[in-house]
């Protein structure tokens, strides 16, 4: 697929979510930059804000087969990868497949499970596969995991192990709607008689992962290769951070960036993607020293002090301004 057609069919799968969900733009398109890097997304958002609306959203309009999982203190790994199950008509075992094989899967509440139970996910997650009872058994393709957890201060949550953390490619927040989308909510609310918004399929399910192949040509400059391993190792060096990023995660980057110019229906990487991206897909990954907790200290303000201390590599071809200068209104390309 072309990346300019790979860009159209994001827009308007953009456009068809967004008609549903009331939501800031900004987070869609972080998202949809997870579905076309092949990654998965974690969520952490009080309860109440639309999340299992949104991956429902994107379900319909990928044309993709979707399953909600409940996360509870009492889940066991057996409820979310399957079992097996005795047929006594046959005198044998059969595997009875779990919920985790669907296209899409919404992990909901993840960090109010035991990590046991979390680490059922990891296999999956890495390998699109799960083994049972020393079976391996594939999941389907495409395969994508939202996940949702709650901040980790409320009561009754078990923090997300860092492996865990590493295998999703972005973390982000849905946040509350604004004042008119608060309005809007009210509205629908009110006509209980008509129809709750739904999405219609964009794209054929089947072609989707021809849709996830389209970064995989994108073309990146060396200097923007060299900019991104930079942003990397510097979370590393900032004395506030006792664990920076990963090499996984630098790889991860990279896929994240080349995703975001296929939204932007572009061949080729220009440093405001990079710029972009990079505090959803390298916060979740950095832990911070003892100190610098006490101190109130954020994870994204590390990754800004990153970004503010790495030069920006000066990469002909294209304009500076394409793509989105920060996470805020698109320029450009939009």
């Amino acid at each position: 697929m072309e990346h300019q057609t790979a860009g159209e069919i994001s827009t308007r799968i953009l456009d068809a979510v967004g008609e549903a969900v009331i939501t800031d733009r900004d987070f869609l398109e972080t998202l949809m930059t997870g579905v076309l890097a092949r990654g998965h997304v974690l969520l952490e958002d009080v309860p109440g804000t639309g999340k299992t609306l949104t991956a429902r959203s994107f379900a319909n309009a990928l044309n993709l087969d979707f399953q909600r999982i409940q996360f509870t203190p009492d889940l066991l790994p057996s409820d979310i990868t399957g079992s097996n199950v005795y047929n006594e008509a046959a005198g044998t075992f059969e595997f009875s497949k779990g919920p985790v094989f669907a296209n899409i899967v919404l992990a909901d509440e993840i960090n109010r499970a035991p990590p046991k139970t979390q680490a059922a996910l990891l296999e999956a997650m890495g390998e699109q596969q799960v083994t049972v009872d020393g079976t391996t058994h594939e999941l389907p393709d495409p395969f994508f995991v939202i996940a949702t957890q709650n901040p980790v201060e409320q009561e009754g949550t078990f923090g997300l192990p860092e492996a865990q953390r590493d295998r999703f490619i972005i973390k982000t927040a849905m946040g509350y709607p604004d004042r008119d989308g608060e309005r809007e909510l009210l509205d629908r609310r009110a006509g209980r008689a008509e129809q709750s918004p739904s999405v219609d399929p964009v794209i054929d399910g089947e072609r989707v992962p021809e849709l996830q192949r389209a970064p995989e040509s994108v073309a990146m400059d060396e200097r923007l290769r060299d900019y991104i391993v930079d942003l990397g190792r510097a979370t590393r060096e900032d004395r506030r951070v006792d664990v920076g990023v990963s090499p996984r995660g630098i790889q991860r980057l990279f896929e994240a960036a080349r995703a975001v110019a296929v939204l932007r229906g572009r061949d080729y990487v220009v440093p405001d993607d990079v710029k972009w991206i990079v505090e959803p897909v390298f916060t979740h990954r950095i832990v911070l020293t003892a100190d610098a907790g006490v101190r109130g200290t954020e994870r994204s303000a590390v990754v800004q002090s990153v970004l503010d201390s790495v030069d920006v590599p000066a990469v002909g071809g294209a304009p500076e301004t394409e793509g989105l200068s920060a996470r805020g209104s698109p320029q450009g390309d939009q």
